[in-house]
């Protein structure tokens, strides 16, 4: 990648760099995002990609593979959150990781928290700790699913600040890929989503939350035009 090109990938919004150069582009404006930390932290931020990539390496959202999701959410907390600890990068590569792969994290085992087990071991404890607060637990089968999200979301989230910054950024992410979405799938994530947003907005908004004035504001906004996206797709009146 030459010159004019990371500085055409370090101006790009990151869905603008998905259609355009795929997951290479992301790659690169990844790595030019943490070009500048300390060799440890680089080092372990590579190695939690290396891992969400194999991890994911079969999975993929609409027409892209998923890891470009894991990018998408870690590069905007660097960019335009304005974060810089390594393990909150970390357990953003790697928050879906337990939910949907825990087989894979423990060689076996499909239970959540020896999914974490592994995670504290290779990353430590902090990031182990994001990665819980971020992952859904198993759905109890008699009751709806997006509310029993909702609930776990607002719960987890009220006691973990740095946790509400990688769930704000995907949250951006899906809300942002709507757009991308087609048929009935599209309605029923604008339906699961939409009433997380004043959840979101709230928890944001938190004195304790960890971000400057100017993130939250930033964040804030996108969740208002995430709100009017849902709502134009639900037909909301208003």
């Amino acid at each position: 990648m030459d010159g004019d090109q990371q500085r055409l990938l370090a101006t790009m919004p990151l869905h603008a760099i998905t259609s355009t150069y795929g997951e290479a582009g992301l790659r690169d404006r990844f790595a030019a995002e943490i070009a500048s930390w300390p060799e440890a932290d680089r080092l372990r931020m590579e190695r939690a990609l290396d891992l969400a990539a194999r991890l994911h390496a079969d999975d993929r959202r609409d027409r892209e593979p998923y890891v470009n999701h894991l990018l998408r959410v870690a590069i905007r907390i660097m960019s335009h959150y304005g974060v810089h600890d390594a393990d909150v990068v970390c357990a953003a590569l790697l928050h879906d990781a337990v939910e949907d792969h825990p087989a894979e994290l423990t060689g076996g085992a499909a239970e959540q928290p020896a999914a974490l087990a592994v995670l504290a071991e290779q990353f430590g404890p902090r990031v182990a700790g994001l990665v819980g607060a971020v992952t859904n637990p198993p759905y109890a089968p008699d009751r709806d699913q997006d509310e029993q999200y909702r609930e776990h979301v607002a719960d987890s989230l009220r006691d973990n600040p740095w946790a509400r910054i990688i769930k704000a950024s995907d949250f951006t992410d899906n809300g942002a890929g709507l757009i991308h979405t087609t048929g009935p799938r599209l309605y029923r994530l604008a339906g699961k989503y939409a009433p997380l947003v004043p959840v979101l907005r709230e928890l944001i908004a938190r004195p304790d939350t960890p971000l400057d004035a100017a993130a939250k504001e930033h964040i804030l906004a996108q969740l208002d035009r995430a709100a009017d996206r849902f709502a134009a797709l639900r037909g909301d009146g208003g």
